[in-house]
């Protein structure tokens, strides 16, 4: 006879001596009026009349539940129909209340009925019973098969319930669960296994997935291909490609042998690390194993190759296969090829690409649409990014937010914010609801054209409709307000940002730090930089570069400098812009011999001057009247792939000209126009100026002539011959 532990006694069922017989826990019932309640139970059952049942169910206590599925299982001669009648009645009932034992017994039950999804409600309601311990829920689901028609049910309960927290993402409980079954010498299946391993290595908890597959080869569970794959899978995440070989050949040797999925994802990991040539290499063995590569794997192929830079080959490697026969490309395959061509710029690419794939009845999707916007967008081609955009309502396509906010985008760029504006009403109009994302990119265009009052009023907008700024909402705020001068305003930003518990970060303190040195208030500046420090924010390059020149335009050098040694000493490398600073503060403070030892320096430490560095020093040297060093230096930059502007030509000129060398003036002069370099009105101004006042009214007419031809007027600089 079957013994079973209730509430710390124990019952044998259908006994007469069983106190759940002779009375309900919370009546007076005797055993006579039970087992008419029980025979009315089976009846109701059996004529399949559950609604007379409603009134009982008060006295459902799981004692009785399980009393019931016993009788049941015992009256039915094997036959599990009642007892799933019984179970569908009880689940229907969400006020009885269970026990681990009864809720067992009913997951056997609708097991074997083959209801699935009602077995996996019932062990959900199981897992999440309070208090209930993984030892408790496999125990009861052990002892609970005896209530059920087919005891052999243990294997799929076990199975679901290994599955069950795998879905639920409760893998802990999962292994837990796993190895409590195990230990208990029942048997789970390989698919629960698999479920079990693919939910681990999908979570990347790669290292309990190695000890779980060992354990599953320990229990002597028939591997499969899936199990490769999933394996395969969890060490590609890993970054173990060399381990995952050594696992396919070990498991080649035992007699399981990959597929064209285990290729792909071995492909697919090598691409993703940017290792081409070992995918390459993979994809060229895989007729040799008798495996035939699918549009998954060269997909994978061509965005590896696309996403190193090397999208000839892809592109090659694409019109190879596709021209064979090898491959049928789908929107997948195009959209990484049109991804590919757009991510460096290649319009003329970007539309084969989009022009092929309507010639084999492709239709481009969102993803397509949205690569040839972005890539337009981006170049301030507007007109041709609208063009795509009406063709994709015309191929069906609703426009999303991000296809609304990328066009946005591009006319911010282009400085056109009233068409962005009008792309923000339709969006509205079209029920295409306005993100963080799209806020911060119109607010970033007022900033840019310095309509902060609009922004304040879009932010105040955005909050109102319960979209929370984040740190881009205030980053882009807090630099519109310190770009027209208004610091206190972007202070107090700053502090709104605090309250919402957004953390600022180096970038944030930069446009701070840089706006109150730009309006002299070099105190407060430094104490943003302490407070910086003291909230463990590490100032960066750029923090240093900022106060570094501010200290040079002030003619500080030496504080300048003892900050350069501050920064190196930290390991920062200096950039471009920082050495560009203190080159200033020397040419400042008439040292141009220190500020060209620096540029030689920059060059050595791999950092190679730009036009500001080299029209720093020539400045440097002609306001210190050493024309040969500038014009040496004019030269040097010409032959250092630099090329000189205006600003370069300028500067020489007013050198040779306030020195009344006129013929040296117009060598560089027509020098400057044969390069293409175009003169300004600076340039004929200090020309004319010139020859003026060496009383060559002829050259100056001849210069004022050029001048108006190219369309500057005199002013009050510009000497007026008329």
């Amino acid at each position: 006879m079957f013994k079973r532990k209730s509430t710390g006694s124990s019952y044998r069922l259908f006994s007469t001596n069983s106190s759940i017989l002779h009375t309900h826990p919370n009546s007076s019932k005797t055993l006579p009026s039970y087992l008419c309640l029980r025979d009315s139970f089976i009846l109701a059952l059996q004529s399949g009349n559950t609604t007379s049942l409603l009134k009982s169910t008060s006295i459902l206590t799981p004692s009785i539940v399980l009393d019931l599925l016993q009788q049941l299982k015992l009256t039915q001669k094997h036959q599990w129909n009642l007892q799933w009648n019984f179970v569908g009645f009880l689940i229907k009932n969400t006020n009885i209340k269970h026990t681990s034992e009864s809720l067992g017994a009913m997951i056997h039950v609708a097991v074997r009925a083959g209801r699935i999804p009602d077995a996996q409600s019932l062990i959900l309601r199981l897992v999440r019973r309070k208090g209930a311990s993984r030892s408790e829920i496999v125990d009861a689901l052990a002892n609970a098969r005896l209530y059920a028609v087919n005891p052999d049910s243990i294997g799929l309960v076990f199975d679901l319930l290994v599955r069950t927290y795998v879905q639920a993402r409760k893998l802990r409980e999962a292994v837990e669960a796993f190895r409590m079954v195990r230990l208990r010498r029942f048997y789970v299946s390989i698919n629960a296994c698999n479920s079990l391993l693919a939910g681990l290595a999908r979570s990347e908890w790669l290292d309990l997935a190695t000890e779980v597959f060992k354990e599953v080869v320990e229990m002597g569970v028939e591997l499969n291909v899936y199990t490769l794959n999933i394996m395969i899978n969890a060490y590609c995440k890993d970054r173990n490609f060399g381990k995952a070989l050594c696992f396919l050949t070990e498991m080649e040797g035992k007699g399981l042998f990959s597929d064209t999925v285990t290729y792909n994802t071995l492909i697919d990991g090598y691409c993703r690390e940017g290792m081409m040539e070992d995918a390459l290499g993979l994809l060229k063995s895989m007729p040799d194993k008798g495996l035939a590569p699918n549009v998954l794997t060269y997909n994978a192929v061509f965005k590896g190759l696309c996403k190193i830079g090397k999208l000839e080959t892809a592109n090659n490697l694409f019109y190879c296969v596709v021209d064979s026969g090898e491959l049928v490309p789908n929107i997948a395959t195009y959209n990484v090829m049109l991804g590919g061509y757009c991510r460096v710029g290649d319009f003329n690419g970007a539309v084969r690409i989009y022009d092929e794939m309507a010639s084999r009845g492709v239709v481009p999707d969102l993803v397509s649409f949205s690569s040839l916007i972005l890539l337009h967008a981006r170049k301030g081609d507007m007109k041709q990014a609208l063009v795509f955009f009406k063709e994709m309502k015309v191929v069906g396509l609703i426009p999303d937010s991000v296809i609304y906010t990328m066009l946005i985008d591009g006319f911010c760029r282009v400085n056109l914010l009233s068409e962005a504006l009008k792309l923000r009403h339709d969006m509205v109009e079209n029920g295409c609801l306005l993100d963080v994302v799209t806020y911060n990119t119109i607010l970033n265009g007022m900033c840019k054209e310095r309509r902060l009052s609009d922004a304040d009023k879009l932010f105040a907008e955005m909050v109102a409709r319960g979209i929370s700024p984040d740190y881009y909402t205030f980053s882009t705020l807090i630099n519109g307000y310190c770009k027209v001068g208004n610091v206190d305003k972007a202070l107090n930003l700053f502090d709104a940002m605090g309250q919402r518990n957004l953390q600022p970060d180096a970038v944030t303190y930069n446009i701070l730090i840089d706006g109150f040195c730009k309006e002299g208030n070099k105190e407060q500046a430094m104490m943003l930089w302490d407070d910086m420090c003291c909230r463990k924010i590490a100032p960066n390059v750029v923090t240093y570069s900022i106060l570094i020149d501010e200290y040079c335009s002030k003619g500080y050098v030496e504080e300048a400098l003892s900050l350069w040694d501050e920064m190196v000493g930290k390991n920062i490398t200096p950039s471009v812009v920082t050495y560009n600073s203190v080159i200033k503060g020397f040419c400042r403070s008439g040292n141009a011999a220190k500020a060209v030892d620096l540029l030689n320096r920059m060059t050595t430490d791999g950092i190679g001057p730009d036009r500001i560095t080299y029209n720093t020093v020539i400045n440097g040297f002609v306001r210190e009247h050493n024309i040969p060093e500038a014009v040496a230096l004019a030269k040097k930059m010409d032959r250092h792939s630099v090329t000189p502007d205006v600003f370069t030509y300028n500067v020489l000129l007013t050198a040779f000209c306030g020195e009344g060398r006129l013929d040296e003036a117009e060598l560089f002069y027509k020098n400057m126009i044969e390069k293409g370099i175009e003169p300004n009105r600076s340039t004929f101004t200090t020309m004319i100026n010139a020859y003026v006042a060496a009383n060559n009214l002829k050259q100056a007419f001849r210069l004022q002539d050029q001048m108006l031809h190219r369309g500057f007027a005199p002013d009050d600089e510009s000497f007026n011959l008329n």
